[in-house]
């Protein structure tokens, strides 16, 4: 059994460090749980978001935010985040850097795409990232993913791969959620999926890769 590790947008942008982006509570605490999570797969993954300075879903205050808008690959608004040159858009401090992963994506760089999933760059998902084909031509059978936010881009980008036919484990101490709600609402969704487990704790990842 061959087994990739997925570190999901685990950026600044998504933490405290970075308070006026999208602040995720308590994000750099799964830096360890991402770093023990890599010592377990034999393939290392990493995503970015990476959002120019002229997307058309961004406004200018979190009030604002999550408003439907009529773009087919931009389907809500968002303050800005993790632009490239800034601190928001660099990984936590402690994970590798992009260089060392042994694939890595960056994803929404257009000013109209706005994906949450780290396998296609388009929401409707006819655009690969080339992910899901390097995991398949490395013969990985089982991706284990951690990283940010919980309730979205991490689940999204859980259900991409379960689709692709990989057995998925959600490591849980090394995700957060964007709110309390969206991490039970999530949770609950993807623990009802025939192909994705739920890892609460080390042992229990130990156990489920055994």
């Amino acid at each position: 059994m061959k087994i990739a590790t997925f570190d999901v947008d685990a950026q600044n942008g998504f933490s405290p460090v970075c308070p006026n982006e999208l602040p995720v509570p308590e994000a750099e605490e799964i830096v360890p749980e991402l770093e023990f999570m890599a010592t377990l797969g034999e393939i290392r993954i990493g995503s970015k978001d990476a959002h120019p300075a002229n997307a058309v879903w961004v406004v200018d205050r979190p009030e604002e935010m999550l408003r439907p808008l009529d773009y087919p690959n931009a389907d809500l608004t968002w303050v800005r985040h993790c632009e490239p040159g800034t601190k928001g858009f660099e990984l936590l401090e402690g994970l590798p850097a992009p260089i060392n992963y042994d694939y890595f994506v960056w994803k929404g760089m257009e000013p109209d795409l706005h994906p949450y999933g780290a396998c296609y760059h388009d929401i409707k998902e006819d655009l690969s990232t080339g992910v899901i084909e390097f995991l398949k031509q490395h013969d990985v059978e089982v991706v284990v993913v951690g990283g940010l936010a919980f309730d979205f881009c991490v689940k999204t980008t859980v259900l991409q791969l379960e689709k692709a036919g990989f057995q998925v484990i959600v490591y849980l101490k090394a995700t957060r959620a964007l709110s309390p709600s969206g991490y039970e609402e999530t949770k609950k969704q993807l623990d009802e999926m025939e192909n994705i487990r739920l890892a609460e704790s080390r042992e229990d990842l130990a156990k489920l890769l055994n």
